[in-house]
């Protein structure tokens, strides 16, 4: 049997994107758009990337760096090398992508740690295989899986404590996101208490949309107007519709939600 050779990852790193990057992977049609916070001169301490693992199969992750910690940047674009490198180099079967990932995910714990600095990175991934998706975790960046109608498959739960208190019935969305601690995270790579959410393996339809982002969309933006925006038309252009209205949100201090951050998402579609 011939050795498959995998295509390089691609990296979104340190962006100041105007617009979404569109392409496709195994099928999939993929929109990346990474941007920093409109009210910083700072690096971007967001990163993204797609992990190619054959022909049917890929890997896509977005990290946000935490910020008021120092390398913040170092951590998210450290965990993200690690884990395409971790794919890369194991995954010499894609229907067992779920043991390089977690392993990935793992090394980048250590290796964030090892700098010494302080610094760590939320991450949320999704494996992609021959249209099924399995989603996974650390932190408060979004995932969300819908369909065409709008309906919802699968929403991450935040690892925060408004995350939990919105998912328990404590509090409501729109009250989430107007919280003075929304920016409070209590899981990520680069603690030694570090813990790993995976999702469950879902049937990913023709019409189905996926999003990774970073919470510069969450923290701007309604899950509602979100789906809404994305569920309709060409995929490219519909995800650069909502990173920039998302982005707009965040120069209206006197309205809420509003909260300049950098901002990353990725979202994703099956061709056919």
């Amino acid at each position: 049997m011939p050795e498959t050779v995998l295509q390089p990852p691609i990296y979104f790193l340190q962006q100041q994107a105007e617009q979404v990057t569109s392409l496709e992977c195994a099928g999939v049609e993929i929109a990346v758009y990474s941007q920093r916070s409109p009210t910083k001169q700072t690096p971007n301490e967001d990163a993204a990337v797609i992990i190619p693992v054959g022909p049917e199969s890929f890997v896509v992750a977005v990290a946000d760096g935490v910020g008021g910690s120092r390398g913040g940047e170092q951590a998210s674009n450290l965990a993200l090398t690690t884990l395409a490198e971790t794919i890369q180099e194991q995954c010499v079967d894609p229907t067992l992508m779920r043991v390089s990932i977690l392993d990935g995910i793992e090394k980048a714990n250590r290796l964030i740690q090892a700098l010494n600095i302080g610094a760590a990175t939320t991450v949320a991934i999704i494996e992609y295989h021959a249209g099924t998706i399995r989603p996974y975790h650390v932190g408060d960046s979004k995932i969300l899986v819908t369909g065409l109608r709008g309906r919802v498959h699968y929403q991450s739960v935040s690892h925060s404590p408004v995350g939990f208190a919105m998912e328990s019935g404590m509090m409501a969305h729109d009250d989430v996101m107007a919280h003075e601690d929304r920016h409070v995270v209590f899981n990520v790579v680069g603690d030694p208490s570090m813990r790993i959410e995976m999702g469950p393996i879902l049937i990913m339809s023709a019409r189905d949309t996926v999003v990774i982002a970073s919470d510069g969309l969450s923290d701007n933006m309604k899950t509602e107007e979100v789906i809404e925006h994305l569920r309709k038309g060409p995929l490219a252009a519909a995800a650069n519709r909502v990173c920039k209205l998302a982005g707009q949100q965040m120069l209206q201090s006197e309205l809420q939600p509003s909260k300049p951050d950098d901002l990353t998402m990725l979202a994703f579609r099956r061709v056919n």
